[in-house]
């Protein structure tokens, strides 16, 4: 019987608490090099797709920028048009918020975007009725929160109804001629429903792959549906076996009931790793990781966004403090004081987390830090070569997942480690592709062609 096939992506995490800034290996987060030797390392290594979030406003702490935003947030489609250009086979995924964002605009990107791939592009759709973040987009701030996934199932067929405007037989005829389209209702659309009312013509031909990979970030229960009714793959936490091999089955199981087969949607959980030449310096390795990723002020950083208030005054090599947090009764007009999504985090019991926090500290005699470290340091994969190739493996073969996004502690090169010590003896193990087979990532991810005709271009509320 063939062995399942692994599909790996590689996360260029940026702004985020997993890279380790103060190394001096790590690269600038913004200069096109480091992007161009990360993609160009994943590449080599025959990966499916490299992964960019998306960052819509600056992080804030204590009224100050956080630390980890200092680079700024470029915009991350852009960055993949630049990278289409210095790659020929990896996929090129963005995150773009569907919440704030506006259906033609992020349509005309993508199209734009798979077209100078040859195919290889993809959308990682999010939501957020985060009103901090809106505050750059939109009157009040913020999208009800009931309304977050009706407007993301919204834009997405909007945007899948613009694609499909197009003709393929028409645009295929066309380039084969050489002559300009002259349809006369190539590109037209007209969206009616709850959040969009648009009508016009579509300005960019059907792209390669038709419409480009949908990929889902979220384990919710809407996010899961939202996941089996519409996207190709789901970007997820569960990377312990038997959490995943849960997740694994609910998903897959909820995909029948929307006309979808198991091979449809991939499940790929975010993974972080540290290598070593025995476990002991891999265990040890991880260890002086996870302490340079928490230092000091991180660990009060951290502190400060469970217990909402200036810590600045407390030992992180000390116990974890025995006052309880300022809660939303107690918040002063100055708010909660992290605002901002992903590396700060909004507790939604604060009290309840500071609680827990104080009982590991105590039953185990840690301090402060090191709370923080077991609460936010743990790396999936600790071990040799060997040993990360066999236990994702493991992973695979058991539906845990369908594979993996790596994110690594040091960019532009931490994947490189990856790539020349754990790849080939996936390779060897006949799990993972040794040359790239298809040209579009929809090939990469052993997906089906998306629809090459127009079935309709009108969604109705």
């Amino acid at each position: 019987m063939a062995k399942k096939q692994i599909h790996l992506a590689a996360h260029f995490p940026g702004v985020n608490n997993t890279t380790v800034w103060s190394d001096p290996a790590s690269g600038n987060h913004i200069e096109f090099a480091s992007f161009r030797r990360f993609a160009q390392t994943a590449e080599r290594g025959k990966f499916d797709f490299l992964f960019l979030a998306e960052g819509l406003r600056l992080r804030e702490q204590g009224g100050r920028i956080y630390d980890l935003d200092v680079m700024g947030r470029p915009d991350n489609v852009a960055i993949l048009q630049a990278l289409a250009a210095v790659t020929d086979h990896i996929g090129l995924a963005g995150t773009v918020n569907s919440t704030f964002n506006e259906p033609l605009d992020v349509a005309r990107k993508l199209a734009t975007l798979d077209h100078l791939s040859g195919g290889r592009a993809a959308w990682n759709v999010v939501t957020s009725w985060d009103e901090f973040t809106g505050e750059n987009f939109r009157r009040g701030g913020y999208l009800p929160k009931d309304k977050r996934y009706l407007r993301a199932q919204e834009m997405l067929a909007t945007a899948q109804a613009l694609w499909d405007s197009w003709d393929a037989d028409d645009v295929l005829a066309d380039a084969a001629s050489g002559q300009f389209l002259r349809h006369g209702d190539a590109g037209r659309f007209a969206i009616r429903s709850d959040q969009f009312d648009i009508s016009g013509r579509f300005p960019v031909p059907r792209s390669p792959q038709g419409r480009p990979v949908i990929i889902q970030a979220g384990d919710s229960e809407e996010g899961r549906e939202f996941a089996a009714s519409s996207a190709d793959a789901i970007f997820t936490r569960h990377a312990e076996l038997e959490a995943g091999q849960e997740f694994y089955a609910d998903v897959k199981r909820r995909l029948e009931k929307f006309g979808r087969r198991p091979e449809d949607l991939k499940i790929l959980p975010a993974a972080t790793f540290v290598l070593g030449d025995t476990e002991e310096e891999a265990a040890e390795n991880a260890r002086q990781v996870q302490y340079q990723q928490v230092g000091p002020a991180t660990a009060i950083a951290f502190a400060e966004q469970v217990w909402n208030r200036d810590l600045s005054d407390v030992d992180p090599d000390g116990p974890v403090p025995s006052f309880d947090p300022k809660t939303d009764d107690d918040v002063d007009s100055g708010g909660h004081i992290s605002k901002g999504r992903a590396s700060v985090r909004m507790y939604r019991d604060p009290v309840a987390t500071a609680n827990e926090w104080r009982e590991l500290g105590e039953r185990e005699g840690l301090s402060l830090r090191e709370v923080v470290i077991r609460k936010n340091g743990r790396h999936t994969f600790v071990g040799t070569p060997q040993r990360v190739a066999d236990t994702i493996d493991e992973f695979v073969q058991s539906d845990a997942s369908d594979g993996f996004v790596l994110v690594p502690h040091i960019t532009p090169g931490g994947m490189d480690p990856f790539v020349d010590q754990v790849v080939p003896l996936l390779q060897e193990k006949g799990s993972f592709r040794t040359e790239y087979e298809g040209t579009t990532l929809r090939e990469h991810l052993g997906l089906r062609p998306s629809p090459t005709t127009v079935a309709a271009v009108s969604v109705e509320a």
